[in-house]
């Protein structure tokens, strides 16, 4: 556990230097323009929620890896709830919600999700998928240990995260190739 002080220190030293490239990436991605700081406040506070337990090596990788899930959530949940149900969000108490059971078992359901698109995933592809995105590995060294190029590694990381993100969103989940003549073909 990290105490405060060398949390403090991390966040001003690592964190808010790196908050251009942040924006940059939130702003690209965004839907709302709007929302765009409210993404970046979510993704501080989930960067020093997670950063208590360990300090990642990567701040930037972590940063961009905690925007995009936040995004992702949002552009999911858009899709599900209309804006007309939430009557007044400034009247919700945040601090109770926050580890409430129903939260919990949200999650755990993502990650359900989450494991049931990844394993439905070609071997090769969900190899490179869990390497690179679950354990961290680089692209060099994904490529090394499962024997292919590191061209392999990119493409089906590409093609494996479509995938899944189709499959988080309520799609079928399925591996979307094109051939020479952009036509779609699924395998």
């Amino acid at each position: 556990m990290i105490d405060d002080d060398e949390l403090e220190h991390w966040f001003c030293q690592e964190v808010l230097p790196r908050e251009r490239a942040l924006m940059r990436y939130v702003r690209r991605n965004c839907r709302d323009p709007e929302e765009a700081v409210d993404v970046r406040q979510d993704v501080y506070v989930r960067a020093l929620n997670g950063a208590r337990r360990g300090l990642p090596d990567e701040p930037l990788f972590y940063l961009l890896t905690i925007a995009r899930n936040i995004l992702i959530n949002r552009a999911r949940r858009a899709k599900i709830v209309s804006f007309e149900l939430v009557a007044d969000v400034e009247s919700l108490n945040w601090d109770d919600m926050a580890y409430s059971s129903e939260r919990q078992l949200d999650a755990r359901d993502d990650l359900r999700r989450a494991q049931a698109g990844l394993d439905q995933l070609p071997p090769r592809c969900r190899d490179v998928v869990r390497l690179r995105r679950v354990e961290g590995l680089s692209t060099n060294e994904v490529a090394d240990q499962l024997g292919v190029s590191t061209h392999t590694v990119e493409r089906q990381l590409t093609l494996g995260m479509r995938a899944l993100v189709d499959f988080m969103l309520g799609g079928s989940g399925r591996i979307v190739r094109w051939d020479g003549k952009r036509r779609k073909i699924s395998s």
